[in-house]
């Protein structure tokens, strides 16, 4: 089940928040565990036997690390455990069906036990406290990564009001056509594109399928993960932002700390401020941050395009290190995006090319090696989605929470979000291509 399906909009969310709503304070977190392993059952029942493995696992890891002696060893056997179930299940083959979010989940559990063992959070002793971190179906099969500290004070004492209930749903109607009005579209075109790639090939049409690709995950992902943190806050708690406007930095540095931002947080302060950081030298730290993106490719899945695409922005954040930030901040500013987004757009073209033909040939195309600079197909998709990529271009920025939600009332912003949510619904209903690019991971 995904948020952006008329069964969970028409459904399954009305019917759980307003069950939740008049549960006695008591039976809410019980009440929320069942119905996030409804949700997760709902498409592969099979794979919720793995994830109550790694809830039971991982609370007894918990129990053991805070009470003995030898709590290292248990944190190491913890490590393995986690570890040793993400790659059986994601990178063997073994099963057709991979078990949804189970990159995010096992992160969590992962963090909590570390957390627990370096006693910056205090052992959960509720497991069915304990189920509903783990399983809550807003963050479960795409994040943000919640860490348990985040929300260890939430579990027993919730922050339900009539406000964040209002700004809760508007986050998650905005997240909503985001994902519909936005990344659906954006998605119909790159497939198009790439498809028509080898009949059809232009330099200004491989760069279109890019930018449209560009777009698509972003608003695909940060507008799941505004769902995800809206009904957190209707649910009472307050999740952590993944997304700041990435596509509006002007350094491959800033970028990687405006994307993705519970992922690359896990990263650095599990792996490489543990591994030393920079604290040991040079060297020290350009092999820290090698493991580090050689992992993030190898989080995404265990094909070669995503080691090369974690490979390739460790090359770039290495020659910014070095040197190539300084040469930026003598240019002009616009200049500085430029740059930015060329890198950021050729790294999602190697993110969403799965084997090393298809990614040699458009690269090869938008490099204009044996291509023509446009064609009739072309310029008819650039004149055809002009006003889409001008949009998107638009709602990537600040620009609209800047100069419109900023600068109206309640009223506009209700009404606003009812249009949202009315074209989104629109669209579900009328259309059939409706993916989610991170359930895979």
């Amino acid at each position: 089940m995904v948020f952006s399906s008329l069964i969970f909009l028409c459904i399954f969310m009305p019917v759980v928040f307003t069950v939740y709503y008049i549960c006695p304070v008591k039976l809410k977190n019980l009440f929320l565990l069942s119905a996030s392993l409804v949700f997760y059952a709902w498409g592969e029942p099979a794979c919720i036997l793995v994830m109550l493995f790694s809830i039971v696992f991982n609370y007894i890891m918990g129990i053991l690390v805070s009470k003995l002696k030898k709590a290292k060893i248990v944190l190491v056997v913890s490590i393995i455990g986690n570890l040793s179930i993400l790659f059986f299940f994601k990178y063997t083959g073994f099963f057709t069906a991979l078990p949804i979010g189970i990159s995010f989940y096992t992160f969590q559990t992962m963090s909590y036990v570390i957390d627990v063992y370096w006693g910056s959070v205090k052992v959960q002793k509720n497991i069915i406290n304990f189920a509903m971190y783990v399983s809550m179906f807003p963050q479960l099969i795409a994040g943000p990564i919640v860490r348990y500290g985040n929300i260890a004070e939430q579990i027993n004492k919730k922050e339900l009001s009539d406000k964040n209930i209002a700004l809760g749903l508007q986050k998650f109607i905005i997240g909503l056509g985001k994902k519909v009005i936005f990344a659906n579209q954006a998605g119909a075109l790159w497939n198009e594109i790439y498809n028509s790639a080898s009949t059809s090939q232009s330099v200004l049409l491989a760069w279109l399928g890019a930018i449209f690709y560009t777009f698509q995950i972003y608003f695909d992902f940060s507008g799941y993960s505004d769902m995800a943190i809206g009904m957190g806050q209707m649910l009472g708690f307050n999740f952590p932002e993944n997304f700041n406007y990435p596509y509006q930095s002007v350094s491959i540095t800033e970028f990687w700390r405006r994307w993705h931002i519970s992922l690359s947080t896990w990263f650095k302060e599990y792996v490489y401020i543990p591994l030393g950081g920079s604290r040991k030298g040079l060297l020290r730290q350009i092999i820290n941050l090698f493991i580090v993106w050689l992992l993030t490719g190898l989080w995404h899945g265990a094909a070669w395009n995503f080691i090369i695409w974690g490979i390739y922005f460790f090359i770039l954040l290495l020659l910014e290190k070095c040197f190539l930030l300084k040469i930026l901040q003598k240019i002009p500013r616009l200049l500085q995006h430029i740059y930015s987004l060329f890198f950021i757009v050729i790294g999602w073209v190697i993110f969403a090319c799965e084997d090393f033909n298809s990614l040699y040939i458009y690269i090869k195309t938008m490099a204009g090696i044996q291509a023509p600079l446009v064609n009739n197909y072309s310029i008819y998709m650039l004149y055809t989605n002009l006003i889409l990529l001008l949009l998107m271009a638009i709602f990537s920025t600040k620009f609209p929470s800047r100069f419109f939600l900023k600068r109206t009332g309640f009223v506009l912003e209700s009404v606003f979000s009812f249009i949202i949510l009315i074209l989104s619904i629109s669209l579900l209903v009328s259309g059939t291509y409706n993916p989610f690019l991170y359930f895979k991971f």
